[in-house]
């Protein structure tokens, strides 16, 4: 590799982490190319629910998925789904969520998240307010509804959990939520409503508005894919399809394709699986609801956008490789039948998959590896849009610093 390296640090992956790392390490003056063999946030960044999550500190299973297992396994149309094909290579990944889930690592779990997520509200502020667009971000709240009186009993521990992480949440009562969105149905019960808590109008186009402020900063991008790489003396080499592209640091935020390219330049193998998210977009519905909301039993979220109301939740492990079953996504729109006074139109209705970044224990790998060449920040569960904006502070952290990354975040853990 020349030692007159045109790149300071080169991107992999524009996603919405990718994307917003890239922003902030220009910003420090630094020399930045993104590189994706897709345009700008047409992976997983293009399809999210759009939720600001800061209330999830938990991680994305707990003990009960052992006694779920047949249910994953034989229902296709299941909130969780385990492709029976896939389970032999699924198994070892499972195997960890489930050693994960014993008390002292479940306790780093939901301290790294709850660490990531206290932070994520503010940061995602300060980078809209640096790119003059706060009005993509509304912070309104949102909510956990329950239909069935007997499941009160579970939203009451649900909220005392969370109140023990400190996260802010108050019980409404069913009038509340009739008179802050009255076109849900009256057979809600009640639900929990969490305050600071937020959504995008529109994700694709904060990942687009990132984009344009990052060129402004300097910042170019790359459709090209990275086949390999490695670390040398001056820096780091990465094959591309169109030759190698050379720059004095590297930084993997390419979500679910991440494994592949840390092992080449790390030599490290990264537990990451995936989880494929379904959505169903409604374009003839707006002004349904005036913020996210979840249900409870249905397990799925509804969020307003600009083009319409977003329906989405449903989680399938099948891996990389396997087509979409696009039914998951046009079944989302069946569990919302009876969630509202009339029910929604799915006219013109659009359905989508992506590949959610998973590890098994539920917290993202954002850490400075090979003296500091290698930068990571990948893993972020359904937790990416969230974690974004933080995520790319502690990246510019990393940068420009040597102080290590924070431990429950390091690729060492595995």
């Amino acid at each position: 590799m020349a030692n007159n390296v045109s790149h300071d640090i080169a991107v992999v992956g524009a996603g919405i982490i990718g994307v917003a790392c890239a922003l902030r390490l220009a910003r420090q003056g630094l020399r930045v190319v993104v590189i994706d063999q897709q345009r700008p946030g047409h992976g997983a960044s293009f399809g999210n629910a759009g939720h600001l999550a800061t209330e999830q500190v938990f991680p994305i299973a707990d003990a009960s998925i052992l006694k779920r297992l047949p249910a994953m396994l034989l229902d296709p149309m299941g909130p969780l789904r385990l492709d029976w094909k896939y389970l032999p290579r699924a198994l070892p990944w499972f195997t960890r969520l489930l050693l994960n889930l014993r008390a002292e690592p479940f306790q780093n779990t939901v301290a790294g998240l709850r660490a990531l997520n206290e932070s994520s509200l503010d940061a995602w502020q300060r980078l809209l307010a640096d790119i003059a667009r706060p009005d993509l971000l509304k912070v309104d709240g949102s909510l956990l509804v329950f239909e069935r009186p007997e499941s009160r009993q579970a939203l009451d521990a649900l909220q005392a959990r969370l109140r023990q992480q400190e996260v802010p949440v108050d019980y409404w009562p069913a009038k509340a939520i009739q008179d802050t969105a009255p076109q849900l149905s009256e057979q809600i019960q009640g639900g929990l409503f969490f305050p600071r808590t937020g959504h995008f109008i529109d994700p694709y186009r904060v990942v687009c508005e990132l984009v344009e402020a990052a060129k402004a900063s300097g910042v170019s991008f790359v459709q090209q894919q990275v086949q390999g790489g490695a670390v040398e003396e001056n820096g780091v080499s990465l094959i591309t399809g169109n030759g190698v592209l050379a720059a004095r640091r590297v930084l993997i935020a390419c979500g679910a394709h991440s494994a592949k390219l840390t092992a080449a330049l790390t030599g490290k193998k990264v537990p990451l699986d995936t989880e494929r998210g379904y959505h169903l977009m409604l374009p003839q519905e707006h002004d349904r609801l005036p913020f996210p909301v979840t249900s409870l039993e249905r397990k799925f979220i509804m969020t307003p956008m600009t083009e319409g109301l977003r329906l989405a939740g449903t989680v399938e492990f099948a891996g990389l490789e396997k087509p979409p079953s696009m039914e998951r996504a046009w079944q989302l729109h069946r569990l919302s039948q009876g969630l509202f006074r009339k029910d929604l139109s799915a006219e013109s209705a659009t359905p989508w998959m992506g590949f959610r970044p998973s590890l098994p224990d539920s917290l993202p790998v954002i850490d400075r590896v090979c003296g500091g060449k290698v930068l990571l920040a990948f893993g972020h569960q359904h937790l990416g849009l969230t974690q974004a904006a933080v995520t790319a502070e502690m990246v510019v952290g990393m940068a420009l610093s040597e102080l290590p990354s924070s431990e429950s975040y390091r690729l060492d853990r595995f």
